[in-house]
């Protein structure tokens, strides 16, 4: 049941579990956790930023550069801040005086920051709360879901306006500067840096945009998206220079139908294995098996990637609000890759899709 049926908040949800793990308090540092506990979001690079949840309150410790920002976004909160040159974990100490047992993000937290913690704190147990926030963040509430489907529709809008612009000639750096520009104009933020990859580069899945020109016969290879209010789109879609050949037409489709297949089988009780598998299938069946080496897809939210994980074998079950890619891939070394990539989120009956734009193979003029 998702979050909008119940009275739940995430932070009561973090209360419940510290409760029942008898921690006195919660001390959390991921940048993306406090802002899905708040709503404030900041990256403070070396500066401290901490969230503190106790039974009875809680505490939002920042760099005093951010002080207006977060009273703005985390309301409800106590805000405390501290200048350059200050000390920040006078602060911490303050705010979990008396606190023996700390639930952290084991991951996120350095072994000099919990040296420190426990040292100004007088701590004697740091137990691990960073799974159970990744738990809460598995399943979307109605807010969060609106917020992704605007996203998706600027990143629709984006790629189609793109995709009219394009010609032979023109550098994938020069493209992805054109999908930034139009997804600003749309009124999102970039999600992630944007991928072009024209040619063989298209066969190098995480390559970045180069000074590479298209040219005819090139496979072209856009995977971007636009975030609205932190929760990110994720797309991939593909053109080629000029008319396509048979083996162009031949792998887009093939992955085009290992995707259809992966959609089709969403739905809650499933597992995350299985989704793999109905893409898997169609690829390895075509005898392009060894071509498609990447997972299937990845969770989406405050994070391009965060849980679940669509992972060959994996055994996360699929529950009605979970949200995340479905992306097969199939790459030929020095000729050229393709991937069709598209957001979905699981509904009692299956799946809905929320990037819908045009999944067709675009042609692009090559004079």
């Amino acid at each position: 049941m998702s979050r909008s049926l119940a009275t739940a908040t995430p932070l009561a949800d973090l209360r419940r579990w510290l409760e029942s793990h008898q921690a006195a308090a919660a001390y959390i540092t991921r940048p993306v956790s406090i802002a899905y506990l708040t709503g404030f979001y900041a990256e403070t690079m070396e500066r401290l930023m901490a969230l503190v949840v106790r039974p009875d309150g809680a505490t939002l410790i920042v760099p005093a550069l951010e002080h207006q920002n977060a009273m703005a976004h985390a309301q409800s909160i106590e805000v405390a801040s501290w200048r350059d040159g200050e000390d920040a974990y006078a602060l911490v100490g303050k705010a979990l005086v008396g606190c023996e047992e700390i639930g952290v993000e084991k991951e996120h937290l350095s072994v000099a920051a919990a040296e420190a913690l426990t040292s100004r704190t007088g701590a004697r147990e740091l137990v691990d709360v960073g799974p159970e926030i990744r738990r809460l963040r598995l399943i979307k509430d109605d807010a969060e879901i609106d917020k992704l489907v605007r996203a998706a529709a600027i990143t629709d809008a984006a790629g189609t306006l793109v995709f009219s612009f394009m010609r032979a000639g023109q550098s994938e750096l020069e493209i992805a500067l054109m999908l930034g520009t139009a997804i600003a104009e749309l009124g999102g933020q970039l999600s992630f840096e944007t991928l072009v990859q024209s040619g063989p580069n298209s066969a190098l899945p995480h390559l970045h945009p180069t000074s590479r020109r298209l040219a005819s016969g090139d496979f072209v290879l856009l995977d971007f998206g636009a975030a609205i209010e932190g929760y990110k789109a994720d797309t991939t879609r593909m053109a080629v220079v000029g008319e396509p050949s048979a083996r162009h037409s031949e792998i887009h489709q093939l992955v085009l139908d290992a995707h259809d297949a992966a959609i089709e089988a969403v739905r809650p009780g499933l597992t995350t294995g299985d989704i793999d598998a109905a893409a898997r299938r169609v690829i390895e069946s075509a005898g392009h098996g060894e071509r498609f080496f990447h997972r299937t897809g990845h969770g989406l939210g405050l994070e391009a990637h965060e849980d679940p994980s669509l992972d060959p074998g994996s055994r996360v079950v699929l529950e009605e609000g979970m949200v995340f890619t479905i992306e097969p891939g199939v790459y030929i070394p020095g000729w050229g890759g393709v991937r069709i990539e598209d957001d979905v989120v699981v509904e009692r009956d299956g799946c809905r899709v929320l990037t819908t734009a045009d999944r067709a193979l675009q042609v692009i003029p090559a004079d």
